[in-house]
């Protein structure tokens, strides 16, 4: 049977574990790091922090994809109800550049659709996490131990985003994937507002701000891949917004054959 606290439990230990271990590399005068096939970067804190998961999700009776697992073919994953979506370090550019701007993302999809989300953010200390069936999401901010100081799930806690400002949209734009399909989204919409204010991070921050009303919208229109946008949309979710598909129209979905999101826009 599933136990929707028991999972979310386990993916926050998973994620302040590994966002513990994270640092420690993060911390070093210098660290090991590589490019992948893709171009993209990869450190021992990638690797490091996707063991770390795995053991503590491995408990669970739910499979898992990950950026750093060798994943199953689609021929199995289609038959997947639950499952698992993991990226142990969001932002690894972020992090080599040492700005802090780096995360922990751990979702759990029920037939494509996230019900699970964790963010976790070491270097702040703060933790995102949501129940999407609850419509409830919530940030606490971990001691300097990062260890949860009383009881999650206060109503404290609870994130709930402000009235927008009349006239005036705040978009999430990126750190590192600005491009001009961004900016000329970003241009058509002074048509319609007298203000316009760009709000910069990277990592899957850019759906926490959109979740705890510091931003009003995130286009996305680069490529993104399932375990970048998971636990994010969770959260999303959980607080009122959606994260629609520039090809659908509606909510992205997850555990598809191909891993690689379309554009999509969080509002």
């Amino acid at each position: 049977m599933f136990d929707l606290s028991e999972n979310l439990r386990i993916a926050i230990e998973a994620s302040i574990d590994a966002g513990i271990a994270i640092l420690d590399v993060y911390n070093r005068p210098d660290f090991n790091k590589e490019l992948k096939e893709d171009k993209s970067p990869l450190t021992e804190a990638d690797l490091t922090a996707n063991s770390i998961i795995n053991s503590f999700l491995e408990k669970t009776i739910y499979p898992i994809i990950s950026e750093e697992n060798k994943n199953e073919d689609f021929t199995i994953r289609k038959n997947w109800e639950y499952c698992w979506i993991v990226d142990p370090l969001d932002g690894t550019k972020e992090f080599i550049k040492k700005n802090g701007e780096f995360t922990v993302n751990i979702a759990l999809v029920i037939n494509g659709i996230p019900e699970i989300g964790v963010i976790y953010v070491p270097v702040t200390r703060e933790l995102y996490y949501a129940s999407v069936t609850n419509k409830k999401a919530y940030k606490t901010q971990l001691d300097p131990l990062h260890n949860i100081n009383g009881n999650l799930f206060n109503a404290s806690d609870r994130i709930n985003p402000n009235q927008k400002v009349k006239n005036k949209l705040r978009i999430v734009g990126s750190r590192s994937h600005m491009n001009q399909d961004t900016l000329d989204f970003i241009e058509k919409k002074k048509e319609d507002f007298e203000t316009i204010e760009i709000v910069s991070k990277g990592s899957s921050l850019k759906f926490c701000l959109v979740a705890e009303g510091k931003a009003d919208i995130y286009p996305r229109f680069a490529p993104t891949m399932e375990w970048d946008t998971a636990a994010g949309q969770a959260i999303c979710m959980a607080a009122g917004f959606n994260v629609i598909s520039k090809e659908t129209g509606e909510n992205l979905s997850y555990n598809k054959k191909n891993l690689l999101n379309p554009y999509f826009e969080v509002r």
